[in-house]
């Protein structure tokens, strides 16, 4: 089946409903195995239990930034090839993104308050998560604002695509100014510099909650394509009654 094909709305809806019984099985034993690790990981020599707030922090803002880009590929989708799921991929995973971005923020603030005695500093990454959250709640309220979906849509795809310009700032903030978050440690040329004993388990967390996101994501883009249909529906129901 080539990619084409998920353009058609009835097509899209057979595979999800095919898939998501089974995702959402993989999702629960992916977080069993994460979670049993999490509990099992020793605590830092510096940080103590404390270190264990990673594995919630990383893999949600992970996410805030995976969702905001894969958006900016749903806005290109909307308007350059005018594809019909796009702009439905970007407007359910909105919220999602702003979940995960607040979940990033509170558990970098509980994170941050006994490694640096505060739980808010106005540095380069942090600052710029928090334009990404704010941008991800004026997202919402631009969808909730403009009836028309096709309208909501290519507005929407422009701020997403404006927004973009923010990811590469939250990624290379530690290198590029003074900031109190550490470097890369996970991702980087020399391989990761966190004991096995920690970064598997943040692995496992990560991949649980990447396929918590893509379940919720589809299950979201489903009720979305079928609330669509109800509004047409209602609206070609309308135009019959003022016609007759």
């Amino acid at each position: 089946m080539a990619w084409i094909d998920l353009a058609n709305p009835t097509r899209f809806l057979r595979i999800v409903d095919r898939v998501l019984p089974w995702l959402t099985a993989l999702t629960v034993l992916a977080f069993a195995f994460a979670l049993n690790g999490a509990f099992e990981a020793p605590d830092d020599y510096q940080q103590g239990a404390t270190v264990k707030i990673m594995f919630i922090h990383v893999p949600a803002a992970w996410l805030g930034m995976f969702c905001w880009g894969m958006m900016t590929i749903s806005a290109l989708g909307t308007l350059v090839f005018r594809h019909p799921l796009a702009d439905v991929a970007a407007k359910t995973a909105a919220p999602l993104g702003a979940a995960f971005t607040f979940v990033c923020l509170l558990t970098g603030a509980l994170w941050g308050r006994p490694m640096w005695g505060t739980y808010w500093v106005w540095d380069a990454r942090l600052t710029s998560v928090l334009v990404m959250f704010v941008m991800y709640l004026g997202l919402l309220a631009l969808w909730r604002s403009v009836e028309d979906p096709a309208r909501a849509g290519r507005a929407a795809a422009i701020l997403t695509l404006v927004g973009a310009l923010n990811l590469p700032i939250i990624k290379f903030s530690v290198d590029w100014w003074n900031t109190l978050h550490q470097p890369a440690s996970v991702v980087r040329l020399g391989g990761p510099t966190i004991h096995p004993a920690i970064l598997i388990p943040l692995l496992a967390m990560t991949i649980a909650f990447t396929l918590l996101f893509v379940a919720l994501h589809l299950g979201a883009m489903r009720n979305e394509v079928l609330r669509r249909r109800v509004r047409t529906l209602r609206l070609l129901q309308a135009q019959t009654a003022r016609g007759a």
